[in-house]
């Protein structure tokens, strides 16, 4: 099986999201699929397998099969058009989140992922002793979404993994401020699926773009993940569907025996 490590929104390598994407020629069973994303140790791989034309598209934490994950998509599109069939400008993914579109324009790649506006709910001690910091408001859609005070809260964050992973209905969580020097951050943690941190997250934008675009009054945004590699996001909301764009940069493509 063709192997490939890319490294998603971001230009260099060493910076960004790693996400594994596997070229699957034949089906394999879903427990050889979370095996080989145990083994990889990514937070995402990617399992690709061509469809007439388009693809079949699915994702593996370490420890569970998710059903929309951004940096991987973003990954194994790279791969696809860059090494696989560089004639490839547009790129259609059957996934558990129905069928998403991936168009390369010159080197950025741009997402066409459902929005998922989320739902105000009440602030409660376990959030805030799970972050360590007060929390201005909160809102649920598949991620618990937690607003703080400022882009210097996210950035020192360090939070309580193991309180987070309590946090009832919380799949997982991002902690999000507004922007100094572009529109808003965030940061991203999955304890119950096996992530602490991921660094640069798609998927939560499909709950970011919708959140932030109401309270900006804007329809296009730059968007930074504070992690420690860090990741920049080109954002659009466009209704039901939200658009998210990044660089990736290739760092390992071989074989999985």
């Amino acid at each position: 099986m063709k192997y490939y490590i890319a490294d998603a929104f971001t230009d260099k390598v060493f910076a960004g999201n790693p996400a594994g994407v596997c070229i699957v020629e034949r089906y394999i069973s879903d427990e050889t699929m979370q095996k080989i994303a145990a083994e990889n140790n990514l937070a995402e791989t990617a399992f690709v397998k061509p469809r007439g034309g388009e693809f079949d598209l699915r994702w593996f934490t370490p420890e569970v099969e998710i059903d929309l994950c951004g940096h991987a998509t973003l990954a194994a599109a790279f791969i696809l058009s860059t090494i696989i069939n560089p004639t490839l400008t547009m790129m259609r993914f059957h996934t558990q989140s129905g069928v998403l579109t991936v168009n390369k324009k010159q080197d950025l790649f741009e997402m066409n992922f459902p929005a998922r506006m989320p739902v105000q709910v009440p602030v409660t001690e376990l959030m805030e002793q799970s972050l360590g910091v007060s929390v201005t408001e909160a809102h649920m859609s598949r991620d618990l979404l937690m607003l703080v005070k400022s882009e210097e809260a996210v950035r020192t964050l360090a939070p309580n993994l193991a309180l987070l992973a309590q946090i009832p209905g919380c799949f997982a969580a991002i902690v999000t401020a507004k922007g100094t020097e572009c529109d808003f951050v965030s940061r991203f943690f999955a304890p119950n699926a096996g992530i602490p941190e991921d660094p640069v997250t798609g998927s939560s934008h499909s709950t970011l773009i919708p959140f932030w675009a109401e309270r900006l009054q804007k329809r296009t945004m730059l968007a930074r993940q504070l992690s420690k590699r860090g990741g920049t996001l080109y954002c659009a909301h466009n209704g039901e569907r939200v658009a998210i764009s990044g660089h990736a940069a290739l760092y390992l493509s071989g074989e999985i025996l």
